[in-house]
């Protein structure tokens, strides 16, 4: 498939591997095909067991050939042919490795892509026992592979061509529809990885031959040896292999989610522990009669739930973990949101459950309550567009964000109660006290506040300090202090920080670092999440002090770094609930929107990108795009040619792209040096040229637009007290003579947080949105003033933009189902007048970039947004996974990580 070496990239000083095709394939286009396909799928792909692509390059070679390399990260260690090659694995060995292969496979699968070339060569090992998946030369993202007349001598991996098909893969692990030729599904790398496993546990093939055909046929016809597995198999893995290795694949293993929780099942051994799938149904026949039957069937579910916790039968003392998959007990699947928010809770005791869904049936996502020892579950009037809901202490209520207001409901229904304004809540808390702590806002400089459960006005609790960006997610801890998690770049939890601070005292103190969502448990740990899996730490709750190591205790939760919500819940009774998978729903497509609510393709690649700009002719548009570990970089897009260029290349964080009227810069936001602020810098559109400093200063600031000139900017700063103010930057000069840029000027300075000004086409106003009265509002200003206030939007906006075509104002509104508005304006000498604000489209926006989600078009007639209906966007889900006895695995695996 290529040939690979190791290199050194001088510009960001790290080690890669280079993958380039062989000479005598440069110029064979199927391989050039599926050479850039392997880089695109790769580019899809972020997951720590999946080896990173970084680039795609082309370029000159020796000899005036053209080279196409991909550059790929460079992966230590021993493949796992090396190590099968010594050997049968130990399973204290073998189990790691399968469970993040079946991690691996599982996030690929959730993007569409199947691998079909599942082999030890293509898995490495590092020294400190990660796996890496290697080579998705074969991968694709349909199901439509073309025949190609590449002859099967040439490597192990095979291209032959049938009269049935084609066949693609390494014969041994060839699945036998690979073999018979016939088209290939996920189910094709769930066979391969049955093989692999098999071939771990014996250090032998399962199927191999004298020659390729002998070993096709015996992948056809021969049936596994059973009796060669070790004596000491556990009974989980036997069950997987054994579902894995069907040749039939309609009875075989459909995902890989039931094969990473059998590893699971396997690896927390002895054989009593078992694991309840209450939607299973390979239950016993009596079983699956009295579970079928409605008069008895809450009961039946409930007696299960209990025998397991309990287990009677056990010999030992200490209840065993008991992880159970069920299905969400309505016909709706679980909103986790565009931009996903932490929508599940327990009640204390751990015997109610509360969940935002949405029926399938369409609607707003809304509350759902369900009993544990029950089937169904409830949903509550009143509770609609609900997110981050929390139970009171003694289970009554249920509060939650909805409409830009902090409510509440009672668990057995009724009136829904407004507590106070919440414009973008982001997770609260209700104390033993009678106190409320909650979040907010989602926007900079936005603290904690508190308010009493029974409603009234809220006061602000934390203020972020140097370094840091917002609050989010408290917790109210046993001696009044409160737990919470901050970032220093809103849309970046990777690096998160939790922090404690004392109520009374305001004193705080910084817990941990690289991680979010903490939670102290009565265990005497603290959980919080860094890529998908929950970490734990031991913790002193009355000196407030990590007391340990930390070790990872449930791996694969559903998470989102750019929120920093995490699908995770526990109760004091050792009760937990997650939803399983790597989810990170900040990656989209790119599409149109119309006024009339159809949507089609602008980039079809997903990615962690927001805060898109549309250059002045159109036809590029500038972003903010997420790369591996949280890194942001501007890039521009020229849509008509699919051409996507990188404009930035700093470690630090570069975004908000915004370009000069004429086109020929972009200015954006950096934090060059990672101590210091958000500053504005810009940098010539097509790349060339350094980019320059324009501003310098210790708060973070923000572009918006220019002025139609090109002599004034407007932008935004983050103030000391954690406000955002207006400012105007003057710049003089041309690209010829050189640039001299001014000094800033406040524009606007309130008590309240001031966005996004952004002058008219003409240069005479600008439009904003500020927090007023408990939600964001659209205003419009003279410029440069003075003149009066003209409040645009009524029922909550954000984000406005001016149309080039008409005297159409646009503005989001977050409030009215995420729909674009649109207000219609005329101008008087200096008097503004605006019309009622209507709908625009009836399409929806997601909000599932981490800032920004949409951009006008100069023509005015569409808008490009993150479409509402993504497919793979891994938003929806309709199982939960339930852990019991929680508590008692972490101090066992506390105890063994001491």
């Amino acid at each position: 498939m290529g040939e690979v070496y190791r290199a050194r990239d001088t510009r960001l000083k790290r080690d890669v591997a280079i993958k380039v095709l062989p000479e005598s394939f440069a110029t064979d286009p199927d391989r050039l095909a599926r050479f850039h396909r392997e880089a695109e799928v790769l580019a899809s792909l972020n997951h720590p067991n999946i080896a990173a692509v970084y680039g795609l390059e082309d370029g000159p070679a020796e000899a005036g050939h053209y080279m196409r390399a991909i550059v790929l990260e460079l992966v230590e260690g021993e493949t796992l042919a090396d190590l099968i090659a010594r050997g049968p694995l130990l399973l204290t060995a073998l189990l790691p490795i399968a469970r993040q292969i079946a991690d691996a496979f599982e996030a690929a699968h959730e993007k569409g892509i199947i691998h079909r070339d599942l082999k030890p060569a293509n898995v490495k090992v590092t020294p400190d026992g990660t796996v890496k998946v290697l080579d998705f030369g074969l991968a694709v993202m349909t199901q439509d592979p073309k025949t190609s007349n590449i002859n099967a001598t040439h490597s192990p991996t095979l291209t032959l061509a049938t009269q049935a098909g084609v066949i693609m893969g390494t014969a041994a692990y060839m699945s036998p529809e690979q073999a018979s030729g016939a088209i290939a599904d996920r189910r094709a790398d769930v066979w391969a990885f049955g093989v692999v496993l098999w071939e771990m546990l014996t250090g032998k093939r399962l199927f191999e031959g004298e020659t390729v055909s002998h070993t096709l046929a015996y992948v056809l016809t021969k049936e596994p040896d059973w009796t060669a597995l070790p004596a000491n198999t556990p009974e989980a893995i036997r069950r997987l292999l054994r579902r894995c290795l069907e040749k039939d694949r309609k009875r075989r293993l459909a995902d890989f989610t039931s094969a990473r929780l059998d590893i699971d099942d396997a690896s927390s051994a002895p054989a009593a522990k078992a694991r309840l799938d209450l939607s299973t149904t390979d239950a016993p026949a009596p079983w699956r009669h009295v579970l079928q039957s409605g008069a008895i069937a809450s009961l039946s579910v409930a007696l299960i739930i209990v025998l397991l916790a309990w287990s009677p039968w056990r010999t030992s003392a200490t209840p065993s973990l008991v992880r159970i998959a069920v299905d969400v007990g309505a016909d709706a699947t679980l909103d986790l949101g565009g931009a996903p928010a932490a929508n599940l809770a327990l009640t204390n005791d751990g015997k109610l459950l509360a969940f935002v869904a949405a029926r399938r049936s369409g609607g707003a996502p809304q509350l759902f309550i369900r009993r544990l020892d029950q089937l169904e579950a409830t949903p509550l009037a009143g509770s609609e567009n609900a997110t981050y809901p929390f139970f009171s202490p003694n289970g009554q209520w249920i509060v939650f964000f909805a409409d830009g207001k902090l409510k509440k409901i009672a668990v057995s229904g009724g009136a829904t109660i407004t507590l106070c304004d919440a414009p973008n809540g982001r997770g609260g808390w209700w104390g033993d006290d009678g106190t409320i702590v909650f979040a907010a806002n989602s926007q900079p400089g936005s603290g904690l506040s508190r308010v009493p459960a029974a409603g009234g006005n809220a006061e602000r609790l934390t203020t972020p300090v140097e370094g840091e960006t917002l609050h989010r997610f408290p917790q109210v801890l046993p001696g009044g202090a409160v737990l919470y998690t901050t970032a220093a770049t809103a849309g970046n939890f990777a690096d998160g920080t939790i922090v404690v601070q004392s109520i009374a005292q305001g004193v705080r103190k910084v817990l941990l670092r690289g991680g979010y969502f903490g939670r102290y448990l009565p265990s005497g740990h603290l959980v919080y999440v860094h890529d998908s899996t929950l970490f734990a730490v031991p913790f002193d709750v009355d000196r407030l002090e990590v007391s340990g190591e930390r070790f990872p205790a449930i791996e694969g939760v559903a998470t989102s770094s750019g929120t920093g919500a995490v699908q995770f819940a526990s109760s004091p009774s050792g009760t937990v609930v997650y939803v399983a998978g790597a989810f990170d729903s900040l990656e989209s497509s790119i599409g149109w929107l119309d006024s009339k609510g159809q949507t089609t393709t602008l980039r079809s690649m997903r990615a962690n990108w927001s805060n898109p700009q549309f250059s002045p002719n159109g036809r590029s548009l500038a972003m903010d795009i997420a790369g591996a570990g949280g890194n942001l970089d501007v890039w521009t897009y020229e849509w008509a040619g699919d051409q996507l260029s990188r404009l930035t290349f700093d470690p630090g964080a570069d975004q908000k792209p915004v370009w000069t009227p004429d086109g020929s810069r972009i200015v954006f936001s950096s934090n060059r040096d990672a101590k210091a602020a958000l500053n504005l810098y810009w940098q010539r559109a097509d790349g060339t040229g350094d980019v320059q400093r324009l501003t310098e200063s210790k708060n973070n600031q923000f572009a918006s637009s220019w002025h139609p000139s090109g002599k004034f900017l407007a932008f935004y700063e983050q103030t000391p007290q954690a406000a955002m103010d207006l400012l105007i930057l003057p710049l003089e000069g041309d690209e010829a003579s050189g640039w001299k840029v001014g000094k800033p000027s406040t524009f606007l300075s309130t008590p309240s947080t001031e966005q996004e000004p952004m002058f008219s086409p003409d240069g005479r106003w600008i439009a904003y949105f500020a927090a007023e009265g408990g939600r964001t509002e659209v205003f419009v200003r003279p410029f440069p003033g003075p003149g009066g206030l003209q409040q645009i939007s009524s029922d909550g906006g954000t984000f406005p933009m001016w149309s080039r075509m008409k005297p159409e104002l646009f503005f989001a509104n977050s409030f009215n189902n995420g729909q674009i508005m649109v207000a219609p304006f005329a101008t008087t000498g200096n008097s503004f007048h605006a019309e009622r604000p209507r709908t625009w489209s009836p399409g929806r926006l997601t909000g599932r970039p981490r800032s920004r989600a949409l951009d006008v078009h100069p023509d005015g007639q569409r808008f490009a947004i993150a479409p509402a209906q993504d497919p793979g966007s891994g938003g929806k889900e309709s199982k939960l996974v339930l852990v019991l006895n929680f508590f008692d695995e972490l101090r066992r695996l506390s105890a063994t990580a001491r």
